[in-house]
């Protein structure tokens, strides 16, 4: 017999042991079967489940376990990822307490550490992954730093070098100057700080009376200075245009250029241009060839290039230094208070510099076109369509990509340098050693390249590195292209984007068919969930006090194409109470002999269970074309009304007579179909809710079937009997309505009405005598039938298909006082939609507030219509 209450607690430990320990996750169980693969998005090494995983891996484990049970091979791949930065800084963080520095280690020692910690302290997100109910083939589990990913690294480099996709040059890069490293874009956090904007006169060349000015947020990278740029139709420059200015502090003599990215709109509209610290400066340096003067050190520390006074100072001290010495000098034409964005480091914290530096860049715009192909024909495609845009939109106005970081820990780049600094890019050592003897005609001493790579190149080759590539493993050959990449938008340009790349030049196919792209995780006012808010959700401490379950179920119900999810804990409370209800539901199908073993009846007599048969079978259809279609939302919540209103509120109250009655052919034609209803419940149910849907299968006999995880999707052959459909639908519609009537004029519960159904026909004459009893017993009526006597003051009055159904309420309930109060309801309705109507019609409110608030207010708008329409309808309802 089931336990009265479900422990997720309890039970989910122990059905995640079971599962893991009798395989139930491993691919290849059914060897004819069609292949169905998903590679999960590494998470790094470092990290700890936060809510973002929580739903990116619910989605793919109802996807994984949906085509499973459907027959197919189901490969979901699990791995993590190095995680450059991250681990190193926390290495370093852990080796500074003990007052140690990576370099008191050297490179060799430091790397050792880094391994000894990931192999104590590195899995701690898979376990947590396990608690989520993650159904990932863990025995082929990968890390982007293990021998055969590493391999795969090397050989991808150096055929992208001899195919001249790899190269060396020097640009501009994000560089870090608290770690010293170039960071990717992602890396990347943009701050709103309150600064200062300094407007600068540049004295003219031959004319020291005439002046240009610029304004700048950052007076220390005037010291590396080319030129300055104005507008071409700028009234105000063009007479300097082929002039020179002096550079004040430095005397350099810098052109002044036309260009169309100078805005006449902002500051002074002439920009001074410092090719060697500016994205967009670089750019304007190129097209008019500007020296690029690299004024910074890695340090952040000013340099060489500077002059002799400024040299050696941090970068926040030599602003200081030379704001001073051109206000000093009469230089300073204003100094305006400014808001501006800054980026920093999302590892460091400090602000980040453009930094002229030699790094390696792979040629992504030629690895681009046939990506961009892909998807223009279909190969590959975007659920949701939109985001094929956010896609072409980056890959068409595609960058070098910028691989090499200055760290230790990370895929060292297999490149070492002859005497004259010369590159040779192997395998290995020996190779390279060989290369460069058949060079320089003699064996030479080489240096190894000190950098590693940018993590987002190993984790580009993930759908093929993690089947065995370069190997030509069976699994590559039977489980690439890959099916489903399940991910956020945030990184369709850090990772979807470079494993296309990557994907079609190496397997010369797509790595995946279909990118799902899912929305953020939002907290329940529908704000990003920051530390510095403190509304981070905690997904373990929700799993912790509802189980996994009911986290999982909430986050797919709410999961909609597009939509954010707000996360609330009150609907993951309710959706533990909707796996407390199936847990009852199949507690009272237990106790009344309801056995799984029973024969299913081909046929069944009774109208109520040719209807609940039905409704099951609509209800897995739905449920599948959802799920094919990636509308996780919509199968979720058709599951929840088909098990929490037909099945358990209406199906089960509907039987319950038939199963404590004396007609045994009813009573085990019910029991059988109970049983089997609900056996295929638990099947829909099991790839959102995988956990008591495991339990309840193996306590209630299923387990001589095996898993439920392994068991069969459910089929229903049987159509549909659209006449018992009908006649339960009327049943139900009747029951809601004298329901809801009751509840809106405060009807006393123990209160039996008389129902009286006017203008009925005789297929509904016929109805009301078939279902009497369920009628009487669950509408707590003392009467229905038919009549036509016409509706008395204080009757209420329901249409109802063609029948008018008439309750009077007299000697029931104060008609006067509910009037009033309904009016009075209707009335709080009116201000509440007149107050948002407000809200909503003020210009300036909408274009200063988020669109979240925008949003609720809408919502709350809805809401209150909807409850007003009601009221309406309920005082209208009332004869007077």
């Amino acid at each position: 017999m089931l336990d009265k209450t479900y422990d997720p607690a309890a039970a989910e430990t122990a059905i995640y042991r079971a599962w893991e320990a009798g395989g139930a996750f491993a691919c290849g169980r059914r060897g004819n079967a069609t292949p169905y693969t998903i590679v999960i998005p590494p998470p790094n090494v470092t990290g700890s489940l936060h809510m973002g995983h929580a739903l990116n891996n619910t989605l793919q484990d109802i996807l994984i376990r949906y085509r499973r049970m459907r027959g197919d091979d189901a490969l979901w791949q699990p791995g993590t990822d190095h995680a450059g930065i991250a681990t190193q800084m926390v290495v370093e963080r852990q080796l500074a307490e003990k007052k140690i520095r990576r370099q008191d280690l050297g490179r060799e020692g430091f790397v050792e550490t880094v391994w000894k910690w990931k192999a104590e302290s590195g899995g701690t997100i898979v376990n947590q992954l396990r608690r989520l109910g993650a159904s990932c083939d863990w025995g082929r589990e990968r890390f982007t730093m293990d021998d055969g990913l590493s391999l795969a690294v090397r050989k991808v480099f150096v055929d992208l070098y001899r195919d001249g996709l790899i190269y060396k040059d020097k640009r501009l890069v994000n560089w870090d100057c608290g770690l010293q490293t170039a960071i990717s874009d992602l890396e990347v956090e943009a701050r709103e700080i309150k600064g200062k904007l300094w407007h600068f006169k540049y004295p003219i060349e031959g004319a020291p009376e005439d002046f240009i000015v610029i304004a700048t947020t950052r007076p220390e990278t005037m010291l590396g200075d080319s030129g300055v740029a104005v507008h071409p139709e700028d009234e105000r420059w063009r007479r300097l245009v082929g002039k020179r200015a002096v550079l004040p502090l430095v005397g350099r003599r810098i052109p002044i250029v036309a260009d169309d990215y100078s805005d006449p709109t902002k500051g002074t509209g002439a920009v001074k241009i410092t090719p060697a610290h500016d994205f967009n400066d670089f750019e304007v340096g190129k097209r008019h060839n500007l020296e690029q003067i690299n004024v910074l050190e890695p340090s952040g520390r000013i340099g060489i290039a500077a002059p002799e006074a400024f040299r050696g100072l941090d970068r926040f001290e030599a602003r200081k230094r030379v704001v001073a010495e051109m206000e000093a000098l009469g230089l300073v034409a204003k100094v305006e208070d400014h808001v501006h964005v800054v980026p920093h480091g999302d590892r460091s914290g400090t602000p980040i510099e453009p930094f002229l530096t030699d790094q390696w860049y792979v040629d992504a715009k030629t690895l681009a076109r046939e990506a961009i192909e892909a998807v223009e024909d279909g190969r590959t495609v975007f659920v949701p369509k939109q985001y094929e845009n956010v896609y072409f939109e980056w890959m068409r106005n595609i960058q070098p990509w910028c691989v090499s970081r200055q760290l230790w820990w990370g895929h060292r780049i297999p490149a070492w340098y002859g005497p004259d600094g010369k590159a040779f890019v192997a395998m290995t050592e020996a190779e390279a050693a060989a290369d460069a003897a058949r060079h320089y005609g003699k064996p030479v001493a080489l240096e190894r390249d000190e950098d590693v790579l940018d993590t987002w190149f190993s984790s580009a080759l993930w759908p093929f590195s993690t089947l065995g590539w370069p190997e030509r493993t069976k699994e590559l050959e039977r489980y690439y292209p890959t099916d489903t990449l399940v991910t956020g938008f945030d990184i369709i340009f850090f990772w979807v984007a470079r494993m296309m790349m990557m994907g079609l030049h190496f397997m010369k196919q797509v790595p995946f068919r279909t990118v799902y792209v899912h929305a953020l995780v939002r907290d329940a006012k529908g704000q990003k969930m920051s530390k510095s808010k403190g509304n981070i959700v905690d997904p373990l401490d929700l799993i912790d006090k509802f189980g996994a379950d009911a986290l999982r179920f909430t986050l797919a119900s709410q999961a909609a194409q597009g939509r954010d999810v707000k996360l609330a804990e009150s609907r993951v409370e309710g959706n533990r109470n909707f796996v407390t209800k199936l847990w009852n539901a199949s507690r009272f199908c237990e106790m009344n002999g309801c056995k799984p073993d029973m024969p299913m009846p081909e046929k069944s007599r009774l109208a109520v269970n040719r209807w609940i048969r039905g409704a099951l079978a609509r209800a897995a259809a739905d449920c599948q074309a959802a799920l094919d279609a990636y509308r996780f939302n919509e199968a979720a919540n058709g599951l929840y009304q088909f098990t929490w209103g037909t099945f358990c509120d209406w199906y089960l109250e509907f039987i319950k007579p038939v199963l404590g009655g004396g007609n045994a052919a009813a009573k085990a034609e019910t029991q059988a179909v109970a049983a089997a209803v609900l056996g295929d419940l638990l099947r829909l149910l099991h790839p959102f809710i995988p956990f008591v849907t495991e339990g309840l299968w193996q306590r209630l006999v299923y387990k001589s079937e095996g898993p439920l995880m392994l068991g069969a999707w459910p089929t229903h052959a049987t159509p549909a009997d659209d006449g018992a459909g009908a006649e339960m639908d009327w049943v139900v519609r009747l029951i809601s309505a004298v329901r809801a009537a009751r509840a809106e004029m405060n009807v006393p519960a123990a209160a039996k009405l008389n129902l009286r159904l006017r203008g009925a026909d005789a297929a509904t004459a016929a109805r009301l005598a078939a279902h009497q009893e369920e009628i009487l017993r669950l509408a707590r009526l003392e009467s229905a039938q038919v009549g036509e006597a016409p509706a008395e003051k204080g009757d209420m009055q329901i249409v109802l298909d063609g029948a008018v159904l008439i309750l009077p309420l007299a000697g029931h309930v104060d008609l006067a006082k509910e009037s009033a109060r309904l009016a009075r309801e209707i009335d709080k309705a009116d201000g509440e939609i007149a107050k948002i109507d407000q809200k909503l019609g003020n210009q300036a409110f909408v274009a200063k507030a988020p669109e979240e608030v925008i949003e609720e207010q809408r919502e709350r708008r809805a809401q209150a219509e909807l409850a007003r329409a009601k009221l309406r309808e309920a005082l209208a309802r009332i004869a007077v």
